[in-house]
C-alpha cells in the first residue's frame, strides 16, 4: 500500500530549525521539529582547564558554582547582555545546540536573538558556532524586536508600541512602529544587578555575605518595586564577614524594596527617556497601547505598577515574560521573507 507523505512531513524529517535566545542569565532554544522550547537553562559552562573541553553546561554547570574541583573552571560567558568570554560562549552554545538537536539534520536554519549591545566580534562568534553546528543558514535578530513579537505586539502597524525587556544583564527599551525601531536604548542594569544590590545591602547592614543564588531567591520571594499590603519575611543564611562563621538572618520585604530602589529607579529613568524622545504622534498611541514588560526581571512584584504611576501610562507584563524573546524568535521561522528583512547584517 502506497503512503503519501506531505511536504511538512519531509520538512520535519530532514530539518530541525532552531530559535535561540542567548541571554545573560539563561539560554532558551525552541526547535521547529518539536514545536516547543526544549532548552531553558542557565548561561553557564564548566570547562576543563587542561583539555579545554566542556565538562558541564546549563543546570549541571550551575550546580558546580562554588563547588568545582581543581582543574575545572565554571564560567558565565555572558555579561551585561554581551558575550564577555568568546571562547567559552562558543563552547557553551555549541553544547546547547547538540543537546537540543542530538541528531544532525540537513538544511538546518538557526535564528539567534542578540542584545542590542552585542558588538560585531561577538555577533561573528555566534554566527561561527552556528555554522560549526552545520547550520545551513544563520540569522541574527534584535532582542527587543522579537520580544515585542513574542509578547503579541503588532509591530507591523503604523502605530507606536513600547517594549521594555528586563533580562539578566541588560534592560532594553524600544519604541517600534512599522517594523522598525523609532527609539532604542539599553543599560547594563537588570536582574543580575538587582541580585548584586541585595548582596550589597545585606553585607553593609548586617555584615553578612550571602551567595548570588540566595540573593536571587530573596529577590523573588521578597522583592518589590511598589509597597504591598502584606508584610513578608524570609530566613536567609550566609557568612559573617568578620568572624567567618555561618549566620542566619530574617529579612523583610520593606528592606529588600529599599535594596532594589536604585536599580529599579534607573530602569524607570530609561523608560522616561524613551517617552521624552518619542515623537508626539507615537506618544499618543502609547496612551492606548501602554508599555509592555518582558524578560525575567519584569516579574519583580509591583514593577508594572511603579512604572504606570511614574509615567501615567498603562503598563502590563506580557504573558510568560521570560520566554517572550525565544517565542518571538520562533515566529520568524515561519516567515522567512520578514526574517530576512529585519535580520542584523554585519
Amino acid at each position: 500500500m502506497a503512503h503519501i507523505f506531505s511536504n511538512q512531513f519531509w520538512s520535519n524529517l530532514f530539518t530541525s530549525d532552531l530559535a535561540i535566545d542567548l541571554g545573560t542569565a539563561s539560554v532558551l532554544i525552541y526547535t521547529r521539529q518539536a514545536g516547543r522550547i526544549v532548552i531553558y537553562e542557565p548561561s553557564i559552562v564548566a570547562l576543563n582547564i587542561n583539555t579545554h573541553e566542556v565538562e558541564a553546561v546549563g543546570d549541571d554547570a550551575k550546580q558546580l558554582l562554588g563547588r568545582s574541583p581543581h582543574g575545572v573552571l565554571t564560567v558565565r560567558p555572558m555579561k551585561d547582555g554581551m558575550i564577555f568570554e568568546v571562547d567559552a560562549a562558543e563552547k557553551m552554545l555549541a553544547a546547547f545546540i547538540r543537546k537540543a538537536r542530538p541528531h544532525r539534520k540537513f538544511n538546518t536554519r538557526i535564528v539567534v536573538s542578540v542584545p542590542p549591545r552585542a558588538h560585531q566580534v561577538a555577533r561573528r562568534a555566534v554566527r561561527q558556532v552556528c555554522h560549526d553546528a552545520k547550520a545551513g543558514e544563520v540569522f541574527l535578530v534584535d532582542q527587543t524586536m522579537v520580544a515585542a513579537i513574542g509578547a503579541g505586539l503588532t509591530i507591523h502597524e503604523k502605530r507606536g508600541c513600547m517594549v521594555v525587556d528586563i533580562g539578566g544583564g541588560t534592560t532594553d527599551v524600544a519604541v517600534i512602529s512599522y517594523n522598525g525601531k523609532v527609539f532604542a536604548d539599553s543599560i547594563p542594569i537588570a536582574g543580575d544587578e538587582m541580585n548584586e544590590a541585595i548582596i550589597k545591602y545585606v553585607r553593609e547592614k548586617y555584615n553578612v555575605l550571602i551567595s548570588e543564588s540566595a540573593a536571587e531567591e530573596v529577590k523573588w520571594n521578597l522583592g518589590s518595586a511598589y509597597p504591598t499590603d502584606v508584610t513578608r519575611t524570609m530566613t536567609v543564611s550566609g557568612r559573617d564577614q568578620f568572624e567567618g562563621l555561618p549566620k542566619t538572618l530574617i529579612l523583610n520585604d520593606t528592606e529588600i524594596r529599599e535594596a532594589l530602589s536604585e536599580p529599579t529607579s534607573i530602569i524607570i529613568d530609561l523608560v522616561r527617556k524613551a517617552l521624552n524622545e518619542t515623537p508626539p504622534q507615537l506618544s499618543a498611541d502609547l496612551i492606548n497601547r501602554g508599555i509592555c514588560l518582558t524578560g525575567g526581571g519584569s516579574k519583580v512584584q509591583g514593577l508594572d505598577q511603579r512604572i504606570a504611576k511614574e509615567t501615567h501610562l498603562p503598563c502590563y507584563r506580557a504573558e510568560d515574560p521570560e520566554t517572550a524573546v525565544v517565542r518571538g524568535t520562533a515566529v520568524l521561522l515561519d516567515d522567512i521573507p520578514f526574517l530576512r528583512r529585519i535580520q542584523i547584517i554585519d
